[in-house]
């Protein structure tokens, strides 16, 4: 008969540190408007240094004269380094 009470406070002390960590769990969790502007701010991250790269890339060639795409493809193989860098700092954090 002894058995019985000490079972059950074991398993009020289960249910309470359950209860407990689902609380916690609950505090933690983002919510969908960060975890939107989370991802929103690493696509930017990412995008705008490759679109200003391409952009000054087109320009440099007009500069140049002539039709070329060299300094434009280099510019975007550069602008993707820089936003994979980017990405990378800001997760990192």
């Amino acid at each position: 008969m002894s058995a019985q009470p000490e079972e059950s406070a074991r398993l009020r002390r289960r249910v309470e540190e359950e209860a407990r960590r689902i609380k916690k769990a609950e505090e933690d969790r983002r919510t969908l408007l960060s975890q939107t502007v989370y991802l929103g701010t690493v696509g930017l991250l990412f995008v705008l240094p490759l679109v200003g790269g391409a952009y000054l890339g087109v320009w440099l060639d007009e500069r140049m004269g002539g039709f070329s795409v060299h300094w434009t493809m280099g510019m975007i193989f550069v602008g993707l380094v820089v936003g994979g860098i980017n990405v990378y700092l800001f997760i990192r954090e």
